[in-house]
């Protein structure tokens, strides 16, 4: 496996990977029409080119023999930086790839002296949570997402560095 950043060969890729680990991980609280388009929205060729391009991001994928395996997407704010998405295609859940993931993220940021990354994950969403009470996060806020029509409460974690 390699992790890397993406660019934009990577994106109808990136698309697939997050609407297979939307629909397994959110199939009982999201329909497919509010998956669809909100996946369609968000990893969008416009959106995910200004997010592989805006300083102060990091955008990572991790590719196998299978091609794109799963994704992190970060931004940085000062000395903290949140964990947008971090998506593995079901297929490999359970494979180590979204805790390489995690851990090339958490050693780039170490490198730039981030002191805390905040993660949001669906409040629904028990494997997320657990995922990331496995990496020594905490929670520490509440917030709330639009996706579709539908408004979905979402926890807020937070590990130091």
């Amino acid at each position: 496996m390699e992790i890397r950043p993406a660019n934009g060969e990577d994106f109808e890729s990136v698309r697939n990977v997050a609407r297979r680990a939307w629909k397994e991980a959110y199939e009982n609280f999201v329909d497919d029409e509010s998956i669809d388009g909100t996946v369609s929205s968000w990893y969008s060729d416009e959106s995910l080119a200004a997010a592989v391009e805006k300083p102060g991001t990091v955008f990572l994928v991790a590719t196998g023999a299978d091609g794109l395996l799963g994704f992190c997407h970060a931004v940085c704010y000062e000395d903290e930086g949140d964990l947008l998405r971090l998506y593995v295609d079901p297929d490999h859940w359970g494979d180590g790839i979204g805790t390489a993931l995690y851990e090339r993220l958490r050693g780039d940021f170490r490198d730039i002296n981030m002191k805390r990354i905040r993660a949001m994950v669906l409040s629904q969403n028990d494997m997320g949570i657990e995922f990331y009470q496995r990496l020594g996060f905490e929670k520490t806020d509440e917030a709330t997402v639009e996706i579709g029509p539908g408004e979905y409460d979402e926890s807020v974690y937070t590990v130091a560095l």
